[in-house]
């Protein structure tokens, strides 16, 4: 089945399987990442269905016409594309068109598509769900850091009758938060374990260039969450910029926290959250704020801007 969606890319962990996902009216169960390239990720999914119906008779075989294309064990492959701006949005819908057209046994069938804007379900709803799942993994004991929290490990679920829900995905680069560097070597062993581990643009600064002495903790995490909701707000990291630089550096970039914001005469958001952002991209470690003063302050927000 190829289904095209937009909203935020998920790269789901195969050891971790699980989530759920709607597509229109019928529900799917991910069981693992089969590929993802450019702006598209690609998993096998599974059709769920009530306990007194057969794969047969379930949600898809009702909409499929040519009962030849549907799975005898309701596995189908399921393409999400992430959609950023109008040209984007053209270029999946012309794929959809084009898919449709095509009904043979040598050519991938599309099954169902849904095109899936995110713009209702906005900072206010997204972000705090993000922070509630990171402070369970930095409230275990040892702490643990997810260690790549981006926009392409959000998945967004939508079941049917309920609210929107987020979920952080892939935790193929968790591991226990607190470490203690205590030598040069040690140093350049962590910053070439997270070159391998954690993407470049939501990389904190410590990750980059760790001093020979250092205690490195989850708030790795919190820088990190503060550019996925930079991200959230514009469609990129606040620091990808300077990869259009001439002689631009994201490393510089990062490192000495040199946030640019979108210009323009009407600001899409007010001050108050700019500074939130700001003030979760501290380059220092030790002047971040923790997950629990993330949690604090956006609940604060959030009520100052719903009244």
């Amino acid at each position: 089945m190829g289904c095209t969606f937009s909203g935020f890319n998920a790269m789901y962990d195969a050891a971790n399987g699980g989530g759920d996902v709607w597509i229109n009216d019928i529900r799917f169960k991910i069981v693992r990442q089969l590929g993802e390239g450019g702006f598209a990720y690609v998993y096998l999914v599974k059709e769920v269905t009530s306990d007194s119906s057969s794969i047969s008779a379930g949600g898809l075989a009702k909409k499929v016409k040519d009962p030849s294309h549907l799975s005898d064990d309701g596995t189908y492959a399921m393409k999400k594309v992430l959609i950023q701006n109008n040209e984007q949005l053209e270029l999946v819908r012309e794929e959809i068109r084009v898919s449709s057209l095509f009904s043979h046994r040598n050519l991938l069938p599309l099954l169902d598509h849904a095109i899936i804007s995110v713009k209702h379900f906005d900072c206010a709803k997204l972000f705090p769900q993000l922070c509630a799942g990171l402070e369970h993994m930095h409230s275990l004991e040892p702490p643990y850091a997810h260690n790549d929290v981006k926009p392409g490990n959000v998945l967004l679920t939508y079941r049917k009758g309920e609210s929107p829900l987020a979920i952080l995905m892939d935790f193929g680069s968790a591991r226990p938060a607190r470490r203690q560097i205590r030598s040069r070597s040690e140093a350049l062993q962590l910053q070439e374990w997270a070159s391998e581990h954690c993407a470049a643009p939501f990389r904190a600064p410590e990750l980059w260039d760790c001093p020979s002495h250092a205690d490195v903790d989850e708030r790795t995490d919190i820088w990190a969450l503060g550019c996925t909701l930079y991200a959230i707000m514009y469609g990129v990291s606040p620091f990808e910029y300077a990869l259009g630089e001439s002689g631009g550096s994201l490393q510089l970039a990062i490192v000495n926290a040199q946030i640019k914001w979108p210009a323009g005469p009407k600001p899409q958001y007010p001050e108050a959250l700019h500074q939130f952002v700001t003030w979760m991209l501290q380059p220092q470690p030790s002047v971040r704020p923790r997950i629990d003063d993330i949690i604090f302050h956006v609940d604060k927000l959030i009520s100052k801007f719903s009244q």
